[in-house]
């Protein structure tokens, strides 16, 4: 997260109503807005194959999954955060055309001047969602996925994914291959390559 970017607080209101207005995107957190920062090629294909994977896996069905444009409301921190991609099943939620607040999965894709801050204070602000089931970091570095799940005792456990493994996002019921989420990606000095025919 960078420096505030307006020299006045906004209570949720103002702030929603002057980010309307805005050509980029902002986060929000008690009264103060924050850029969001450009994204590179490898963050943007990860963020465009979760959002793929999990929005035909969730065609049809009750839940909806969001990209990097939709907000999510944490208001037990006062916060709108812009998560790369997140689903919701929540049915209090279709009520906000602009933010979203019950999310069951938020996926984030990592940048090597936001990581701390997603496995950090983001990552503790998401907790107190009651609905959160899962959080995921995905890397830009290397084919790895750190999946925390939350278990019936309320702890958050770590489910971690390297290459050939499959991810499972038990909140929605997806298992899909890490190559898949990575397909296409350059991920350090390398490309994942796509499918063959």
């Amino acid at each position: 997260m960078t420096v505030p970017v307006a020299n006045r607080r906004f209570d949720t209101s103002a702030y929603l109503d002057w980010e309307a207005e805005q050509p980029e995107k902002h986060e929000y957190l008690d009264g103060e807005v924050f850029a969001m920062a450009g994204a590179s090629e490898a963050h943007v294909t990860l963020a465009g194959n979760v959002f793929m994977a999990l929005r035909n896996h969730l065609r049809g069905g009750p839940c909806s999954v969001f990209i990097s444009d939709m907000k999510l409301r944490v208001e037990a921190d006062n916060a709108f955060f812009c998560p790369d991609v997140f689903v919701t099943c929540a049915e209090t939620d279709r009520a906000h055309s602009h933010y979203k607040a019950a999310p069951s999965l938020v996926v984030e894709v990592l940048s090597p001047t936001t990581s701390a801050y997603d496995r950090g204070a983001k990552f503790a602000a998401y907790r107190k969602l009651p609905s959160l089931r899962e959080y995921a970091l995905v890397d830009t570095e290397r084919l790895s996925i750190d999946l925390f799940r939350r278990d019936e005792g309320g702890h958050w456990v770590l489910y971690p994914s390297e290459a050939g493994d499959a991810v499972e996002f038990a909140s929605v019921g997806l298992s899909v291959p890490m190559e898949r989420l990575y397909e296409d990606a350059r991920v350090g000095a390398v490309e994942v390559p796509g499918p063959t025919a």
